[in-house]
């Protein structure tokens, strides 16, 4: 009788055993699985951290360049400095010497007078982005100091957009009468151009729309083409119409001749090129 008790002691310990191993092995099972989640939790915390801080120095750098661009502007808001030295090596015009200062913002800072103007005394003055209060600062250091014969004035699209504030287009108006009235007191003949068309079909290398409408609506620029039509007329001005030349029917900027549907490509170029020479020719017989 004592056997048996003694082996049923055995079994009750060596069962006592196995089910603590058992429990021993659970509990490990489920100290890797809570040690798993945590090791996911950081690692995707670290993740988060470290996108956080990437978009964080990205952010940084994108404020540091737009105050390096505005601390630019405010300290010379009308960038005389642009063509500062180009003006003190201008030599006068030398006896009959046709001189044309073509005087605009980008879409005249963009064009390549050499190229499409061969042999001609044509001097570019154009400065991306300009409005017509800007060039109305620099007028006088980029076209009346060089003493030209002409001025071909593009300019207008960048006062709609708003570049440098909110403004009407009586404000507009304003600027570019100045711009006239100080050119034709300094004997300088005038060429106003018209403003050119924009275009929302165009996309980019991603292949997203250009919506350039949003910026420069239509009827802003029909409005501004009217005024600058007849000023020109009431003040016997050389009238540039580069508008009817570029427009559909739809009054939108006409397929081919832009690489973002507001400045021109080489085709854009070559019409504007062809009625620029005509207009100033029209301007040399007055």
């Amino acid at each position: 009788m004592p056997r048996p008790m003694s082996l049923n002691i055995s079994c009750k310990n060596i069962n006592g055993r196995e089910s603590l191993k058992a429990e021993r092995l659970k509990v490990r099972n489920f100290m890797k699985q809570i040690f798993s989640c945590i090791l996911l939790i950081m690692i995707g915390s670290i993740s988060s951290i470290s996108q956080t801080n990437t978009e964080k120095v990205t952010d940084c750098r994108e404020e540091k360049n737009k105050n390096k661009k505005y601390e630019k502007q405010l300290s010379d808001w009308a960038q005389l400095g642009r063509y500062r030295d180009e003006n003190l090596k201008a030599q006068p015009p030398s006896i009959n010497e046709m001189r044309v200062v073509f005087m605009g913002d980008s879409i005249t800072d963009g064009w390549n007078l050499v190229q499409y103007f061969p042999d001609k005394p044509y001097i570019n003055r154009g400065i991306s982005g300009q409005t017509t209060p800007q060039m109305l600062l620099r007028i006088r250091s980029d076209v009346i100091d060089l003493k030209p014969l002409i001025v071909v004035i593009l300019a207008g699209t960048n006062d709609i957009a708003g570049n440098s504030g909110l403004m009407t287009l009586s404000d507009t108006a304003r600027n570019l009468t100045s711009m006239v009235e100080l050119a034709k007191a300094n004997n300088i003949r005038v060429v106003l151009s018209s403003v050119l068309p924009v275009n929302d079909r165009v996309r980019d290398k991603k292949g997203v729309l250009l919506i350039q409408t949003k910026n420069r609506p239509n009827e802003k620029i029909t409005a501004m083409i009217d005024w600058l039509k007849k000023y020109a007329a009431d003040n016997r001005l050389i009238y540039l119409d580069y508008y009817s030349a570029t427009a559909d029917e739809r009054g939108t900027l006409k397929d081919g001749l832009s690489y973002d549907g507001l400045h021109p490509n080489a085709d854009g170029y070559k019409i504007m090129q062809s009625l620029a020479e005509k207009a100033i020719a029209r301007a040399l017989n007055k």
